[in-house]
């Protein structure tokens, strides 16, 4: 009998991908402390130069600073491997069946509203009030780490359910970068755009199954979107929703893709982003400068709102029966869920970056999102340690 080929099509859930990301969380903690001993270190000013070297070719219009080719650039391959896992969950995994999906949507929601609102309630009126996205997202990757700990004294499905939250997160922030974040729109360059996107939209329709066919385009919408004002990284997940889920044969387009972007963005891309973004100064300037109303409204909407907002979203959505818990999952546990969920980390410094120019607002932001982070991951885990399953002999 012919050996299957390793690009086969087969059913596949989340949990198919947390052997490839172990040591993910690893990469991303060691990337940010670098960024913060050398922040604090004599090579500061070395280091902030490197990131502001200019690379690329200025006749064409892409010559950025190293930093700006990490936060435009690769992130919009860390974008496309978001997209194509939003996509994938939708079609065919824990989001496809929207009994499974209606959770996770509910409780995604629920850690995006009341965080903006908790942000909102500090800074209405204030400068700083453009900033209210910023504790609304989820880092996946830190989040998955700190609740695969508990494996063992937790149901599995609760390690899904924070997953698949996270998941439907990226997606809200994709949405809100997308509306929100966007400034001074330069309509040409959305008009080459579009026909690009269709183009590649065509050649999913017609069978058209060569990555090539996909990426090459997606490099163009790459350059267009970045020059229309709409921040780059979308182009990344327009490319990701182009793309086939399977072919004739069998075999899985975005699988194969996926599968070759896990470990570069979880590895590389990420690590990277956090050495180039967490670069914050601990010196007396910091908490001189600090902002209270920015610095709690980030606080509290990460530790208080996403704790507040996934756990009370789920049981109203529990309670009317518009959704059901997973098994041997019980109330109390979705509140150390939220509490995981306040873990922003990564897109929550992205979107920092899109929502400030000072210098000031951004390292007061940077500080209150590793705070939080903080407490949201300690808090989370001890909680959810004591929590006892509904299985029996559960510990």
């Amino acid at each position: 009998m012919q050996k299957q080929a390793w690009y086969r099509f087969r059913s596949f859930s989340i949990s198919d991908f947390f052997p490839a990301e172990k040591l993910a969380p690893v990469l991303l903690a060691l990337g940010l402390l670098l960024s913060l001993i050398l922040a604090n270190s004599g090579l500061a000013a070395t280091f902030q130069r490197l990131l502001g070297t200019e690379l690329g070719f200025s006749g064409i219009g892409l010559r950025y600073s190293v930093s700006v080719w990490i936060n435009d650039g690769l992130m919009a391959i860390f974008f496309l491997l978001v997209g194509l896992e939003i996509k994938r969950e939708m079609r065919q995994g824990e989001l496809a069946d929207w009994r499974k999906a209606a959770l996770p949507v509910f409780a995604a929601l629920g850690g995006m509203l009341l965080p903006a609102l908790f942000y909102s309630a500090f800074n209405a009126g204030k400068a700083s009030a453009g900033g209210w996205a910023i504790p609304m997202a989820t880092d996946i990757a830190f989040a998955l780490a700190v609740i695969r700990l508990l494996e063992g004294r937790i149901p599995s499905g609760l390690i899904t359910l924070l997953a698949a939250l996270a998941i439907v997160d990226d997606l809200g922030a994709i949405l809100v970068i997308a509306f929100f974040y966007s400034s001074g729109i330069q309509a040409h360059y959305l008009l080459f755009a579009g026909p690009i996107w269709l183009l590649m939209l065509a050649f999913n329709y017609f069978g058209v199954r060569r990555l090539v066919f996909y990426l090459l385009p997606g490099l163009v919408l790459w350059y267009c979107m970045h020059h229309s004002g709409i921040h780059a990284t979308i182009a990344g997940v327009l490319t990701a929703l182009a793309i086939p889920l399977r072919d004739k044969k069998g075999g899985s387009p975005l699988q194969i893709l996926e599968h070759q972007l896990v470990k570069p963005v979880n590895y590389i891309i990420m690590p990277l982003f956090a050495l180039a973004n967490t670069h914050l100064r601990f010196e007396t300037a910091l908490f001189e400068n600090f902002d209270f109303s920015l610095g709690l409204g980030i606080i509290g909407g990460l530790f208080i709102g996403k704790t507040l907002g996934v756990s009370l979203f789920s049981w109203l959505a529990v309670r009317l029966g518009l959704a059901r818990l997973p098994e041997q999952v019980h109330g109390k546990q979705l509140i150390g869920l939220g509490m995981l969920a306040g873990i922003g980390f990564t897109m929550s410094i992205f979107i920092s970056l899109l929502s400030f120019t000072q210098s000031d607002a951004i390292s007061t932001a940077k500080f209150a999102i590793l705070t939080a982070s903080l407490l949201s991951g300690i808090s989370g885990y001890l909680f959810l340690r004591k929590q006892r399953s509904d299985r029996p002999g559960a510990r």
